[in-house]
């Protein structure tokens, strides 16, 4: 018997912070990538905070900082074209590829 569990509509915010490291030389590249994927995915619904930043410690390193509504608007930002053509088009300009923390609010 298959054990089925019910499913879950996880209305809480969702907040992330993804970090990508440029490979050498290919900076000031994922740097206007990053910044595109910024002013498009503001737009997307359910999009809470959608920020890039760069690590003044770690030269090429940026990070993001992202928030949405729930999970469901998260999937669908995900699955939005320019989401799809920013991951296909990064990938040759990262030295690693890139990781993505889920984090939660304290307070």
């Amino acid at each position: 018997m298959t054990n089925l569990l019910p499913v879950r509509h996880d209305t809480a915010e969702v907040w992330l912070m993804p970090i990508f490291i440029a490979k050498a030389g290919y900076e000031a590249d994922l740097q206007e990538a990053l910044t595109v994927l910024q002013a498009e995915s503001r737009q997307d619904p359910g999009c809470l905070e959608y920020t890039v930043f760069s690590d003044d410690q770690r030269p090429g390193t940026f990070v993001l900082f992202e928030g949405w509504t729930c999970r469901e608007e998260l999937t669908a930002h995900n699955e939005e074209s320019h989401v799809k053509e920013f991951v296909k088009g990064a990938a040759p300009l990262l030295a690693v590829p890139f990781s993505v923390s889920p984090l939660t609010r304290l307070a």
